[in-house]
């Protein structure tokens, strides 16, 4: 007896590069669904104003797929080498900590790439239409991916496999095919609480509740404005991303390094100094980062952030180029976390003098309020 076409996708998945493969019905459960509107209706998604334009359709994909009968989920690992632990790698107050999945080239490059080529082979065995998603879509590829057994939603609300841990990309195919659904995973987080134990930032309400307000990751990546004074302290040298509640999941002893090379970290990005960041401008910016999800939060957010870093480091070797960030050519969010960052690493005599230096100069409404904030010790 031949083998199933489930079977052969499934083996195609894995030829072309992915970890893992599951298939599920095309809807998500409902409970997902009730913890979406949930999030979205306490304002937990921040300034993320596209998660409550797209409610209506992310829960429900045959809103962006309507002929749509099953999904096919597949993983792709991108686990970081032993020497780039990142729960070392933010103890280092000179480093710009950036998220691991953020250190080689852009995912949804990568992974799309793949999964296209996985579903051109299904239309050329099923005849049937297809769609590929990887997470630039409203769709909730986590509640699929549980779904098609791919793993389960950890307490950091992560999917969390027992083959590759939580240290893997998902993307999604819809087709109009009938593929026979897999199994969900069940939870097998049992009574630890390590993710939510080590979050920088209390962003964890309990299990699988987070308020992406006050996560770094969101923070330093789509939130728009400044962040809020009292959560700055907390970032410590996070400037893009965090992986706290990823690195500590005691099932990444069960993570592979990534198959495909171009998910492994550059090289010129696995020492970032925090000093270098300081002093890129918006050219060197995309030459440094060119090819990476980094770009992603733009140049002003980025510098921003690595201001922040500089203020928690304690050390008044970053005044220097911090006291460069005040000239006018800077971006104000820039500047203004500049600002912050220097009332923390001056005496007050100094910085009381600094600030009678510039502020009479100062025209933009948020660089004055960050020098008319900022308090002496």
């Amino acid at each position: 007896m031949g083998k199933s076409l489930e079977q052969r996708l499934k083996e195609k998945a894995r030829e072309l590069g992915f970890d893992a493969c599951g298939i599920a019905r095309a809807e998500v459960p409902e409970r997902a669904k009730k913890a979406l509107i949930d999030f979205v209706r306490q304002g937990f998604h921040g300034t993320m104003e596209w998660m409550e334009t797209t409610l209506e359709r992310r829960i429900d994909p045959k809103r962006l797929m309507p002929e749509a009968r099953s999904a096919v989920v597949c993983a792709m690992s991108y686990a970081p080498p032993p020497e780039l632990d990142p729960l070392e790698r933010v103890q280092d107050p000179h480093l710009g900590n950036i998220s691991v999945y953020a250190l080689g080239k852009d995912y949804h490059d990568v992974v799309k790439g793949r999964l296209k080529h996985l579903a051109q082979w299904l239309v050329s065995q099923t005849k049937q239409d297809v769609k590929v998603f990887v997470d630039t879509a409203p769709l909730m590829e986590r509640a699929l991916a549980q779904q098609a057994g791919i793993g389960w939603r950890g307490k950091h609300t992560c999917i969390v496999s027992r083959e590759l841990g939580d240290w893997f990309f998902i993307g999604v195919i819809l087709t109009a095919a009938e593929l026979a659904p897999d199994a969900p995973e069940r939870n097998h987080c049992g009574t630890c609480t390590r993710c939510l134990d080590i979050c920088p930032t209390n962003a964890f309400l309990g299990p699988r509740k987070l308020d992406a307000r006050r996560c770094i990751s969101y923070l330093t990546i789509e939130h728009k404005g400044p962040i809020e004074r009292d959560l700055r302290p907390l970032m410590g040298n996070r400037v893009f991303g965090c992986d706290d509640c990823l690195a500590i999941c005691p099932w990444n002893k069960f993570a592979k390094p990534p198959r495909d090379e171009r998910l492994k970290p550059k090289e010129h990005l696995k020492h970032t100094p925090l000093e270098e960041l300081l002093a890129l401008d918006e050219q060197a910016f995309r030459r440094m980062f060119a090819g990476t999800p980094v770009r992603r939060a733009g140049f002003e957010r980025f510098l921003a952030n690595a201001c922040i870093a500089a203020g928690n480091s304690g050390d008044a070797a970053f005044v220097v180029p911090l006291k460069r960030l005040l000239s006018e050519n800077t971006p104000p969010l820039a500047r203004a976390m500049a600002v912050w960052a220097l009332s923390r690493l001056l005496p007050d005599a100094e910085f009381i003098a600094l600030r009678a230096a510039h502020l009479p100069e100062e025209e933009d409404p948020l660089v004055r309020g960050e020098w008319l904030a900022a308090g002496v010790r």
